[in-house]
């Protein structure tokens, strides 16, 4: 099979029945959208549908349905690991990404005491930030919150000032969900190692974009949401399965304890999302030309990333000269992922989304739950910011189309 060197974006438009949606007048909708979730292709909705239909059970039971719904997690624990980059025995599948990270925030909080610190930081989603705080709150540990830098990107200066012998974890983001910053994760984790202290990645906005390597990126945690990379609502976390034995979560006592990821895991399951999410890992290997591998995964995120820094381009290049549009963030497409932050003089971002739609165009308002970046920009959490942002399945034309729009809203020629 020849290996791609570009994507055809028309071919894997066609994955994606949402994509085919106009508006009432006719026409065609733009999913400008994206970190607030992406669409799905057609491969995920079949196979949850396929399994409501035809495997529809709970698990650890004697009869057929019951073995191929033990068989299908198990296999959506392998893929995970392709997906993450690391050992499938450190995987957990639960409701969402937050829930994670307040379970396993209580259960790490069994291992500090009283005066152990807490590092978190302004560019974060609350969902790495609250966990931590309200177990500082109750357990009496210190928590400190490391700012951004002009170009609202974790300020390391301030990070190595923050950590301390006390330190115990260091919670932050692998990319921001409001303005699009992939950080420089490595230093940070080898900052939080350095003080012993463990090391927390949210990969939930940077997952759609660049390919995870908990490996490479040397965290001791990761949590990343499938609904951000084409998959159903689920939430995944890695742990390091070295960790794991140390850590005791909240559960029931008569469920079981391995793999070690299982344990994290309470209730039943969403067992049709993760079906759906191992449809979202084939879809994505199917890209890079493979199954679920992660050599396949590797090629796929080659591909998608060399797409989207073009988009990016395209799309910097254009709101550059508009003199209304202010940009949030970085300016270099190498240094964030397809996700925008504007403000548009004159323009509520309510309002800007609103006209946005008018126009066919998906788009979003608000603070994205990101408190530490609005408060860093000086913005109204009731207020925020306008959010654009694309997946690979976003064409050179959509930008172009979505630049021209931002120009009209702003008053100025295109």
């Amino acid at each position: 099979m020849a290996i791609a060197t570009s994507l055809d974006v028309t071919a894997l438009r066609a994955d994606f029945p949402a994509l085919s949606r106009t508006t009432a007048g006719g026409t065609p909708v733009i999913y400008a959208d994206a970190p607030g979730g992406t669409q799905v292709p057609r491969s995920v909705v079949e196979a949850m549908g396929d399994y409501l239909v035809w495997h529809n059970s709970n698990i650890e039971g004697g009869f057929a349905a019951t073995r191929e719904t033990d068989d299908m997690i198990r296999a959506a624990r392998i893929d995970a690991g392709h997906f993450v980059g690391g050992d499938p025995d450190g995987i957990a599948f639960g409701q969402n990404m937050t829930t994670l990270n307040f379970s396993l925030s209580r259960a790490i909080g069994r291992t500090l005491r009283p005066g152990d610190h807490i590092v978190v930081t302004r560019l974060d989603h609350d969902a790495n930030v609250s966990p931590w705080w309200i177990l500082a709150e109750d357990l009496g540990l210190e928590l400190s919150i490391v700012n951004v830098t002009p170009e609202l990107d974790i300020d390391l200066d301030n990070l190595r000032a923050t950590i301390t012998s006390r330190t115990r974890v260091v919670a932050y983001t692998l990319a921001s969900n409001a303005v699009g910053t992939v950080t420089p994760a490595r230093a940070i984790a080898d900052l939080a190692h350095r003080a012993g202290a463990l090391a927390v990645a949210d990969a939930v906005a940077y997952a759609p974009h660049r390919r995870i390597d908990v490996e490479a990126l040397y965290c001791d945690v990761l949590l990343c949401s499938p609904y951000k990379f084409f998959g159903p609502h689920l939430g995944i976390a890695w742990v390091r399965p070295a960790l794991i034995p140390s850590l005791r979560p909240d559960r029931v006592r008569p469920a079981g304890m391995e793999p070690p990821g299982h344990r994290f895991e309470t209730g039943t399951l969403s067992h049709e999302a993760i079906a759906g999410f191992r449809a979202a890992v084939s879809y994505l290997a199917g890209i890079g030309g493979g199954e679920e591998t992660s050599e396949a995964l590797d090629r796929a995120y080659s591909l998608i990333g060399d797409h989207e820094r073009s988009l990016a381009r395209t799309f910097l290049d254009g709101i550059a000269g508009v003199s209304r549009i202010r940009l949030h963030g970085p300016a270099g497409v190498d240094d964030r992922v397809c996700t925008f932050g504007l403000a548009i003089e004159g323009v509520a971002p309510a309002q800007a989304a609103r006209d946005l739609d008018a126009r066919g165009i998906f788009a979003w308002n608000g603070n994205f739950y990101a408190q530490g970046v609005m408060q860093s920009l000086g913005v109204p959490l009731e207020e925020g910011i306008l959010r654009l942002g694309f997946a690979h399945y976003a064409t050179h034309d959509e930008i172009e189309r979505c630049v021209s729009a931002l120009a009209d809203i702003a008053g100025a020629p295109s």
